[in-house]
């Protein structure tokens, strides 16, 4: 049974959602919905990004068509060079997908971009040399401008930030340390020191840590499925936070005009 004290988000990443995922997921999205107020996506929703597979994530996904669903893509569904139709697609069927943008949900607010790779503190890539070296870092500083755009609409007592790259090294620890740079970037992390949040949340580290911090002690935490699914062979893989709902039910204007 739902608290009615709190407002509580089921949060997953890294479904990789494929044409032979018809009639697997709906119990698990069913759970989700029974047991929070809203569930939120953290990329990589399809395998290969392609519309099929697409598709049948949306029907699966109507097993929790009781509540909000919140989401942002991955690079899986970038794969086949049709995010946009794979937005198209959840769109249609009521999943708000964010790409730098900001919503309200249940009074709370949450921001929410893809995110990119490029590594950590010292060991971020720079944008000197080669002209496609500079093209990806400048992919990576784009990212984070989305989400810092995103954050800084939100106006509500309590944020979150749905992300699929990591923002920081602690939740990718875990995975082989030469694949760091391709997992995420601290570029992200410093959108959510200017504009602090309750939480962040992000998958594509399979093999991450699924808790840190940023420098300013936000909680950040990796919800990649199979993740989730090792960490914590008991639960059902999605983690639950929870928002006071008063606090949250005071929030007004949710969002900056």
């Amino acid at each position: 049974m739902k608290q009615q004290e709190t407002i509580r988000f089921a949060v997953v990443g890294d479904i990789h959602c494929h044409k032979e995922s018809a009639g697997t997921l709906r119990e698990f999205f069913s759970q989700a919905s029974e047991t929070a107020d809203a569930l939120l996506l953290c990329g990589d929703l399809t395998d290969y990004g392609l519309a099929e597979e697409a598709h049948v994530l949306v029907n699966e996904l109507a097993a929790a068509a009781a509540v909000p669903i919140v989401a942002v893509l991955g690079n899986h569904d970038f794969e086949s060079g049709r995010p946009d139709e794979v937005k198209r697609i959840l769109s249609d069927a009521g999943v708000r997908v964010l790409d730098g943008e900001a919503c309200e949900v249940h009074g709370v607010g949450i921001a929410g971009a893809k995110g990119f790779a490029g590594g950590y503190g010292r060991g971020a890539l720079g944008p000197w040399g080669e002209g496609i070296i500079k093209q990806f870092v400048n992919e990576a500083m784009q990212e984070a401008m989305k989400l810092e755009s995103a954050l800084a609409k939100l106006r509500t007592p309590h944020r979150l930030a749905l992300l699929h790259y990591a923002p920081i090294v602690a939740t990718v620890e875990g995975e082989p340390v030469e694949i760091f740079p391709f997992l995420g970037t601290s570029r992200l992390e410093d959108p959510l020191i200017r504009y602090p949040v309750n939480a962040v949340f992000h998958g594509h580290a399979h093999r991450g840590s699924p808790e840190g911090r940023t420098v300013n002690g936000t909680p950040v935490y990796n919800v990649a499925m199979p993740l989730l699914r090792r960490s914590y062979p008991d639960q059902p893989p999605f983690r639950i936070f929870d928002v006071p709902r008063e606090a949250a039910a005071k929030a007004a204007p949710a969002l900056a005009p």
